[in-house]
C-alpha cells in the first residue's frame, strides 16, 4: 500500500526506511537520510524528460521539496531519537536471571516493619513466572560461606556480595520512611555486576494500614519494567493484603518464622507460625507452613488439620502459593499422589524456575510410583535450577540407589559435599548405602555422628535398629528403639514419632513369629495414635499374628477414612486384605486382591515411618499367597523380585525373610539343591541371630530335614 500516490517512489522508499520497525533495516544516522535526499533531488533535476514536461516536474518537485525535506528531517530526528533511547534505555532482566532481595531499611521507628516488608515484597514478586528470587535457604548458605551467621542482616553491601557469589543479576533494596503522618516506600533495583540502575520506584501510604497496598503498587510497576510482559503480569496479580494477611503483626511473625525455619529448624520456627495464625486465623500460608512442620516431625493429625485449613483458604493466596498449598494438601491430607503429580507438573509448567515441583516429584511422587528414572531426571533438573539445594543431591542419590546404581549414588553425595550442599537427613540415606555395600565401619561411623544431632539422630538410629532386626538381632534392635523413644520423650511435640517407631518394631515380632508380643504391641500403638501408618502397621501385625477381627476393623477404617490415598488403596489395603484372605484359607482370593497393587508394586509408598517402609510388601504377600496355594515356581519368582531389588528394600527385615521364603518355595517346586542354597543364604545372614526367634528355629529345622 502506497503512503501517498503523489510521492515519487524513491521518496516513499526513504520515508519507509525511516519508519522501519527493525532497527537493523532503519537508517542508522541522519546523515544517511540527507545523502539519499540529495541524491534523489539531483537525479530528478537531471531527468531526460521533454523540456515542457521536465520544467513542470521541476516546478512541482521544487514546490514540495522544502515540505518533504522538513518531513524527512523530522523522520530523521525521530529515527535517531528512537535509536538513542533504544540504546540508552534502562536494562531489563532476562528470563534466566535471578534476584537477591536485601532487607528493607526501616527509619520509621516502628519495629513492625522489620522483616515484614521484605517478606511482603517476596510474596509479590514470587507470583511472577518471569522473575526468580534467590531463596532464603540459599542466601543463608551463602552467608555461611562468607563466614557470617545465617541470620546476619542483609544490608545493601552484603546483598550485593551474595548476588555476586550466587551469579545473580540484580539486587533489590527497599526502604520505608516517615513523611509527616504518611509513609514513603522506595524500591531500587540495580545490576550487581556494574551497579547500573535497573529501576527505581516510590509510593506514599497515607496510613500505616495502607503500607501493604503501596508495596503492591511499586512491586507491580517493577515487575513490568524489569521485563515481565503486561499480559503475564495481569494473569498473576494478587494484591498483597489478599495474598498474605492485612495484619502487619501476623506478617511479621510469619516472616520471622520462615527465617528461623531455614536457619534453626522446625522447633524454633513453630511458635512464630503459631503466633501468625493466632493474629490472623485466615492467614492461609501460615497454616500451610504449620502443616509442613507438623508433617516433618510426624504429627500427621495436626499436619492434616493445618493443611486442610490452608486448603480452605487457598483463594486468599497468590497463584504460586495455591500450588504450594494444594500440593501439600494432596500429599499429607488426602494422600492422592496422582492429583499431587498433576498439580506439580502444572506448577512446573506455570513457574518453570520454581524449585518445589522437581523437588517433590523426585523425592516423593515418582518414587511412590516406582518411576525412579523420572525421579533422577527431576533431581538433576532441580540441581541445574539451583546447585545449592541439598534435596537435589539427596533425591538423586536415592533414585540412583533404587536403580541399583550405587557408584552413581555415592558420586551424588561427593558432589553435595564439594558444593557445601549437605543435609542432615542425608545421613539416613548414607547409612542405607553403607548397609547395601556391607560396610560395617561406615555404618558405625555414621551412627556415631548422627546421635549427636537430635533432629536426625532418631532416624539414623532407627535404620540401625532395622539393620539389627534384618540380621536377627531382635533384642538389640528393640533396645535401640527404646533409646530412640526415650530421647524423643524429652522433646515436646514428638509423641507421634515415638508411637510410629514402636509400631514398626511390633512388625518385626509379627514377621518373625512372636504372635503374642505382636498383638500386644499393636494394641498399645492403636491406643496412642490413629495415624495412618500406625494403623497400617498395627493392622498388619494383627493379621500376621492371627487376629483377623482386629485387622479387619483397621482395614475397614482405613478404607473409609482415606478413599483417595494412593498408598492406602494400592499397597496398604491390598496387603491387609490378602493376609486376611490367607488367614481364611483363601490363597486364590489373596492373589486376586493383590492385583490392585501390581502397577506400583516396585514403588516406595508415601510413608511417615522411615524411607522405604512398606516397599515390596505386596510382592512379599503375593509370594506367601502362592506358597499357600502350593504354586512353588510362582512363589519363587515373587521372592526373587525382593532379593533382586534389595536396593529398594534395603534393611527392611522382609529382605532377609525373602531368602527363607524362597527356600520354602523351591522345596515346594521340587528343586532341593537350590532350596539348600537359599536356606544357607538365610542362615548366613542370621548366623548369630537370637536363638529364641520362632522363624529362626523353624528355618534351622527345615534345613536339617533337607540334609
Amino acid at each position: 500500500v502506497r503512503i501517498n500516490p503523489d510521492l515519487p517512489p524513491e521518496l516513499e522508499h526513504i520515508i519507509r526506511k525511516c519508519l522501519e520497525k527493525d532497527r537493523a533495516l532503519r537508517y542508522q544516522h541522519a546523515s544517511e537520510i540527507l545523502a539519499d535526499l540529495q541524491r534523489l533531488k539531483r537525479d530528478t533535476a537531471s531527468s531526460s524528460l521533454p523540456s515542457p514536461t521536465r520544467a513542470a516536474a521541476r516546478r512541482r518537485f521544487a514546490a514540495r521539496w522544502k515540505l518533504l525535506a522538513s518531513a524527512a528531517a523530522v523522520l530523521a530526528l525521530s529515527a535517531g531519537g528512537y535509536s538513542y533511547f533504544a540504546l540508552h534505555r534502562p536494562p531489563r532482566l532476562a528470563a534466566k536471571d535471578t534476584i537477591v532481595l536485601a532487607d528493607f531499611r526501616n527509619t520509621t521507628g516502628d519495629l513492625v516493619f522489620d522483616g515484614t516488608l521484605r517478606q511482603g515484597l517476596a510474596v509479590e514478586l514470587e507470583q511472577s513466572p518471569f522473575l526468580s528470587l534467590i531463596s532464603d535457604e540459599r542466601v543463608q548458605q551463602t552467608l555461611r560461606l562468607m563466614g557470617r551467621p545465617p541470620d546476619a542482616p542483609l544490608d545493601a553491601a552484603t546483598a550485593r556480595e551474595v548476588c555476586e557469589r550466587t551469579g545473580s543479576a540484580a539486587v533489590l533494596e527497599g526502604s520505608v520512611a516517615p513523611r509527616g503522618s504518611e509513609y514513603v516506600l522506595r524500591l531500587r533495583a540495580s545490576l550487581c555486576g556494574t551497579g547500573n540502575l535497573l529501576d527505581e520506584e516510590q509510593e506514599q501510604a497515607p496510613r500505616k494500614e495502607d503500607v501493604l497496598n503501596a508495596l503492591s503498587k511499586i512491586a507491580g510497576r517493577f515487575r513490568t519494567r524489569a521485563g515481565e510482559s503486561p499480559a503475564q503480569f495481569r494473569q498473576h496479580e494478587t494484591p498483597l493484603a489478599q495474598a498474605t494477611t492485612p495484619s502487619l503483626e501476623a506478617l511479621q511473625a510469619f516472616s520471622a518464622g520462615k527465617k528461623l525455619l531455614w536457619s534453626s529448624g522446625d522447633d524454633a520456627a513453630r511458635p512464630l507460625f503459631q503466633r501468625a495464625v493466632k493474629l490472623d486465623p485466615d492467614f492461609a500460608m501460615a497454616h500451610a507452613y504449620m502443616g509442613r512442620i507438623y508433617g516433618d516431625i510426624g504429627e500427621t493429625g495436626l499436619a492434616a488439620r493445618s493443611l486442610t485449613r490452608a486448603y480452605q483458604l487457598r483463594d486468599r493466596t497468590t497463584d504460586a502459593e495455591r500450588f504450594f498449598i494444594a500440593t501439600n494438601y494432596y500429599l499429607q491430607v488426602t494422600g492422592n499422589l496422582e492429583k499431587a503429580r498433576q498439580m506439580l507438573e502444572l506448577w512446573a509448567q506455570t513457574y518453570p524456575r520454581a524449585a518445589e515441583p522437581p523437588g517433590l516429584l523426585s523425592g516423593t511422587v515418582y518414587p511412590s510410583f516406582g518411576q525412579y528414572e523420572k525421579a533422577a531426571e527431576q533431581a538433576r533438573k532441580l540441581m541445574a535450577l539451583d546447585p545449592s539445594v541439598p534435596s537435589s543431591y539427596l533425591n538423586l542419590a536415592t533414585a540412583d540407589r533404587f536403580l541399583n546404581r550405587l557408584p552413581e549414588a555415592e558420586a551424588a553425595w561427593r558432589l553435595a559435599s564439594r558444593r557445601k550442599a549437605e543435609i542432615p537427613l542425608g545421613l539416613v540415606r548414607e547409612y542405607d548405602l553403607a548397609f547395601l555395600k556391607g560396610d560395617q565401619a561406615a555404618m558405625q561411623a555414621i551412627l556415631a555422628h548422627a546421635q549427636a544431632d537430635p533432629a536426625v539422630g532418631p532416624w539414623v538410629m532407627d535404620h540401625a535398629a532395622l539393620a539389627l532386626a534384618y540380621s536377627g538381632h531382635l533384642d538389640q534392635a528393640r533396645e535401640l528403639v527404646r533409646r530412640i523413644q526415650a530421647g524423643l520423650a524429652q522433646q515436646t511435640g514428638r509423641r507421634e514419632e515415638q508411637v510410629r517407631f514402636a509400631a514398626q518394631a511390633a512388625l518385626w515380632d509379627a514377621f518373625f513369629g512372636n504372635a503374642a508380643a505382636a498383638r500386644r504391641e499393636a494394641s498399645d500403638a492403636l491406643r496412642s495414635s490413629t495415624g495412618r501408618d500406625v494403623e497400617y502397621a498395627a493392622g498388619l501385625c494383627s493379621a500376621l499374628a492371627g487376629d483377623s477381627a482386629g485387622a479387619q476393623s483397621i482395614a475397614s477404617n482405613l478404607a473409609r477414612r482415606l478413599p483417595e490415598d494412593t498408598s492406602v488403596q494400592t499397597s496398604y489395603l491390598p496387603v491387609l486384605r490378602a493376609r486376611l484372605a490367607l488367614n481364611a484359607g483363601q490363597p486364590g482370593q489373596a492373589i486376586e486382591l493383590l492385583e490392585a497393587a501390581r502397577p506400583n508394586e516396585l514403588g516406595v509408598p508415601l510413608s511417615w515411618f522411615t524411607a522405604g517402609f512398606g516397599a515390596l510388601y505386596p510382592v512379599f504377600m503375593r509370594g506367601e499367597a502362592y506358597l499357600a496355594a502350593h504354586q512353588g515356581a510362582q512363589a519363587a519368582a515373587e521372592f526373587h523380585k525382593i532379593i533382586d531389588r534389595r536396593d529398594i528394600v534395603a534393611s527392611d527385615p522382609i529382605g532377609a525373610l525373602a531368602h527363607l521364603e524362597l527356600a520354602r518355595a523351591l522345596v515346594l517346586s521340587g528343586d532341593k539343591a537350590k532350596a539348600k542354597t537359599a536356606y544357607q543364604d538365610f542362615l548366613s545372614l542370621w548366623k548369630d541371630a537370637d536363638p529364641g526367634i520362632p522363624v529362626f528355629k523353624a528355618a534351622k529345622a527345615e534345613f536339617a530335614d533337607l540334609r
